[in-house]
């Protein structure tokens, strides 16, 4: 069996993927919300998809970028349990299921970290609406039971590449205004602590942490993982060389060519980002994330080092 199937596939990671495997010969089958073989509408459809593929891949939801507003919130939250719930019933009913089930996390999923880095093994999960996102996604990984099924929960770093988070970063950097992000402190409303969108002031300098994977590495992790059965459960898919903010903007401006970068204050991060319809966790938060497994397994890294990466992305 050869057949894959790719829930999310007109995503970023999505398109590389499907490229990759049908360069290599794989027959593919997609489901997305529109523009793809199947909608996630078609359960019966994806039962048929399903039985009898090799591998399923989940890559569905709503990007996080975006303003935390009730409305995004609960489409982030439904638009992962439901698709990861499609999967899993069409796994539970497949004649031959497929031997692997590769499906999306996030390395978002532990608290910030400046004192360590968080590992499969010794990580401390975090609190609040993302890290509960990202609990709940796997949860619903973990759902049913699937006996003849892998299950493995890929928490992903910020992702580089040709497209993603560097478009925004590179144009930024390019107008002189790719310096550090300094965090620092901003009203935060009683609602936004409720509902646990609210991000307090943690690394001072630009020292959150930013935990990175390139694209490539990506694709290559899940090859790894399907010759390697050992592999299941969560796995951090990230480098093993993170940076911080003030050395990861550092060499963005620099893959730019860009000569000046001043810090930006939290206040400007915080204009910018309801400006933009964002939020600043996505770059205050320090996500410190080591790929313990994959290290152990003995995946070698494609891009291992950030200008390496930087220069790939940005061609």
């Amino acid at each position: 069996m050869t057949r894959v199937v790719v829930g999310g596939s007109t995503g970023f990671i999505g398109r590389h993927l499907l490229q990759k495997y049908r360069t290599e010969g794989r027959e593919v089958i997609t489901i997305s919300r529109s523009g793809a073989d199947l909608t996630w509408g078609d359960q019966g459809g994806i039962d048929a998809a399903v039985d009898g593929a090799a591998l399923v891949i989940g890559l569905a939801g709503k990007s996080v970028s975006c303003r935390y507003t009730p409305e995004n919130r609960a489409e982030i939250l439904r638009s992962r349990i439901d698709t990861t719930a499609a999967l899993s019933t069409a796994i539970r009913r497949a004649a031959m299921p497929p031997a692997l089930w590769v499906n999306s996390s996030t390395a978002t999923i532990y608290r910030h970290a400046e004192d360590r880095p968080m590992t499969e093994s010794g990580g401390e999960l975090g609190t609040g609406f993302s890290v509960e996102v990202a609990r709940a996604w796997e949860r619903a990984l973990m759902a049913d039971v699937l006996p003849a099924t892998r299950r493995v929960a890929l928490r992903t770093a910020i992702v580089l590449g040709d497209a993603g988070v560097l478009g925004p970063l590179r144009n930024l950097a390019r107008l002189g205004l790719g310096g550090t992000q300094l965090d620092g402190r901003w009203p935060v409303s009683a609602a936004r602590r409720a509902a646990g969108t609210a991000h307090l002031p943690g690394a001072s300098g630009g020292r959150q942490r930013f935990s990175w994977i390139h694209v490539d590495d990506v694709l290559g992790i899940i090859d790894f993982v399907e010759r390697h059965p050992d592999l299941d459960g969560p796995i951090n898919a990230c480098t093993p060389n993170p940076a911080d903010n003030r050395t990861f903007m550092a060499a963005v401006r620099r893959a730019v060519g860009a000569r000046i970068g001043p810090p930006l204050p939290r206040w400007m991060l915080e204009l910018g980002a309801m400006g933009i319809r964002t939020e600043t966790e996505l770059i205050l938060k320090s996500r410190w994330v080591l790929p313990e497994k994959l290290i152990a397994a003995g995946y070698v890294f494609r891009h291992p080092d950030l200008d390496g990466a930087l220069r790939a992305s940005l061609v």
